[in-house]
């Protein structure tokens, strides 16, 4: 199965259902002028005209409605078919994605497939969509405009190094201790509220820039920070780089030039 053959389909029908549409809004106004001027000849011509008019919107629209009912949108989603088609429209549109049926990660969203009752999950909200194509348009541009959004890598890194402070603290640390980022986002985001208007997608979202930005290199009071990996990638948080190439973050460590000597 695939939406685009029954997406070509309603668009005939709903072309001609426009034509409908039209011819009858021009015998409405004929009609009307023709009431005013006392024209009752051919405004009766016009009432028999427009009622078959009707007649025939009315066979167009059943048309419409037995095309969408007799599209099997279970067996679509259940089938794979959905997924198929909208793993190669990421292709196509340079989406990346990781992950298997039915969870995905579209960096930097989540994406969820509820093939039983044919919904769409993106990150919590629900996506009413069964074109693979428009969906996947709509990740793109929803990526692009996350791009584009102003972020203050110098302000992000500067909350991150008190986090970090924190959570030396609490973890009885040294000063320059790797911590694992994991660890680290629970101390950005302590409670369940927080973490809802902010999850770990999205702070993983903002590593990725701070780690693309060159010019931030130092924290308000001097400190150099660097990340690190691990040889547990459940520990680490996977990342996009400016040119689009996968990265997997695990700690990060703060420390002073003093420090490294």
């Amino acid at each position: 199965m695939n939406y685009e053959s029954l997406y070509t389909d309603l668009q005939g029908q709903e072309k001609q259902l426009k034509e409908k549409l039209s011819a009858m809004q021009k015998l409405s106004k004929s009609m009307a002028k023709e009431t005013e001027a006392g024209d009752l000849k051919n405004l009766s011509k016009d009432i028999d005209a427009m009622i078959e008019a009707n007649l025939q919107q009315a066979a167009v629209l059943q048309e419409l409605k037995a095309a969408v009912e007799g599209f099997d949108a279970r067996s679509y989603f259940e089938s794979g078919d959905f997924a198929g088609q909208m793993l190669a429209y990421c292709e196509e549109y340079q989406v990346d994605v990781r992950g298997e049926a039915p969870v995905y990660e579209m960096f930097p969203y989540r994406v969820r497939i509820d093939a039983e009752n044919q919904d769409l999950y993106l990150d919590r909200k629900k996506i009413q969509c069964m074109r693979p194509k428009s969906f996947v348009q709509t990740v793109k541009a929803g990526q692009e405009k996350l791009m584009k959004a102003s972020f203050n890598a110098q302000s992000f890194l500067n909350e991150l190094a008190d986090a970090y402070d924190l959570a030396v603290m609490k973890l009885k640390k040294a000063p320059d201790a790797d911590i694992y980022l994991t660890s680290l986002y629970k101390f950005l985001a302590p409670m369940s509220r927080f973490r809802r208007d902010y999850d770990q997608q999205s702070f993983s979202f903002d590593l990725a820039r701070l780690y693309g930005d060159s010019t931030v290199e130092t924290t308000k009071n001097g400190r150099r920070f660097q990340f690190g990996p691990s040889r547990n990638n459940i520990k680490a948080l996977r990342i996009l780089d400016g040119e689009g190439r996968e990265q997997f973050l695990a700690t990060i460590r703060f420390y002073t030039d003093e420090e490294m000597e």
